[in-house]
């Protein structure tokens, strides 16, 4: 397949136009992948997002940068030979989400940049959000964070103008970040805020970015990230937010606002019960433990209880540190609804817990250790349980 000449591409001056024709200028992978004279088509490129849409009505689901060619992956064969023209929709509700992050991005790294001295590291575009990475090695409290969103917002608002040009990259001067290509330049310029070497598809004006939510910052790897979402994608994400808190606040009758101080209440209060959980556990193990000592079996001076739970064996545990504590003992917790077994054995016993139980569960198919005096793990089908305890002698 020769490719006869390089790919118009009609987004870098109009990033609005949705619908566009063109001719098919070679085709490969039995149609699935067209090339053509022109595209409006945006492919992944500079972090934003490929553009999708239809190609002549079959649907377009990716969009290759190959260099001088755009490459547009479609759903099934496109049917048309070479030279044939096609008209192309491009998803416009997604191209202008992908504008609005875009433009915010520029924005928002202007803003970063100028006014707090942390210059972009790294950019990434998600089909949820957005991060950009900055060289601060502080990190960014929550009311910092609220401050720099104000701060975005208003400068969007502010509506400034978005223009493009081109510009050759030996003369091209006063640019946020050196670019390293040669040739021709694409320059966005946000007025009076950025001027950026980018091939990306942005808003008219600041103004069309809606509004600017930064949800969380967090360090890593010696920078920190934002995490920002704009526009349409914000204002969903506000819709969403408060849906939960109001379905969070419902059960508890009350208002949103009344969630942090009640979930503070709440855990203090969940504090409180699990302390007092505890401690009566502690207490029913004292008289479990003394039933289960005073009926067990005796075997050359050394006690074998077994005790079967419906619960985790590990949380048997108060129980059997009872047990050990009484003298002379093995202890064997069961539970035969998940196959779990716990084996307990005190250091007078002769019993090296850890060893014992191992060797039985690998015989018996399962998985387990431990230390000599506690150990557990689990058969491999609850069925295989009763052979396990027998084999423990139990």
């Amino acid at each position: 397949m020769s490719l006869p000449e390089s790919t118009l591409r009609l987004y870098y001056d109009d990033a609005t136009l949705a619908r566009f024709s063109a001719t098919v200028t070679a085709v490969a992978k039995d149609g699935r992948v067209v090339y053509l004279d022109r595209t409006a088509f945006y492919p992944t490129s500079g972090g934003q997002p490929h553009d999708v849409g239809t190609l002549a009505d079959v649907p377009v689901v990716d969009v290759v940068d190959e260099e001088a060619h755009v490459a547009h992956h479609l759903a099934e064969p496109l049917g048309l030979p070479v030279g044939a023209m096609v008209v192309g929709q491009v998803d416009m509700p997604r191209r202008v989400d992908h504008m609005q992050q875009h433009t915010a991005q520029h924005l928002l790294s202007a803003l970063l940049t100028d006014q707090y001295g942390w210059p972009t590291v790294s950019v990434h575009f998600g089909d949820d959000s957005a991060t950009v990475d900055v060289a601060c090695t502080d990190g960014i409290a929550h009311e910092l964070l609220a401050e720099i969103e104000h701060r975005a917002n208003a400068l969007a608002l502010a509506n400034h103008a978005v223009t493009v040009s081109y510009e050759d990259a030996t003369t091209a001067t006063g640019l946020r970040k050196a670019s390293d290509r040669d040739g021709t330049l694409r320059i966005v310029n946000i007025e009076g805020l950025d001027r950026s070497a980018c091939g990306g598809t942005h808003v008219a004006r600041t103004g069309e970015i809606g509004a600017i939510l930064l949800r969380r910052a967090e360090r890593t790897r010696g920078h920190t990230r934002l995490e920002f979402l704009a526009g349409y994608r914000a204002v969903r994400r506000a819709r969403l937010d408060a849906e939960w808190l109001a379905r969070a606040a419902r059960p508890l009758s009350a208002a949103p606002s009344d969630l942090p101080a009640l979930v503070e209440q709440q855990q203090l209060r969940l504090t409180e019960l699990e302390r007092e959980r505890k401690r009566l556990t502690g207490e029913l193990a004292v008289y479990e433990a003394q039933s289960l000592w005073d009926g067990a079996q005796v075997v050359d001076a050394v006690r074998r209880i077994r005790h079967e739970t419906t619960g985790a064996v590990k949380d048997a545990d108060a129980l059997v540190q009872q047990l050990l504590a009484r003298g002379a003992c093995v202890v064997l917790v069961t539970n035969l609804q998940s196959g779990g077994v716990l084996l307990a054995a005190s250091p007078d016993s002769g019993v090296d817990a850890g060893q014992t139980l191992r060797a039985a569960l690998q015989a018996a198919g399962g998985r387990g250790g431990g230390s000599p005096r506690v150990a557990q793990g689990a058969v491999a089908t609850p069925s295989a349980l009763p052979a396990l305890v027998a084999a423990l002698g139990f």
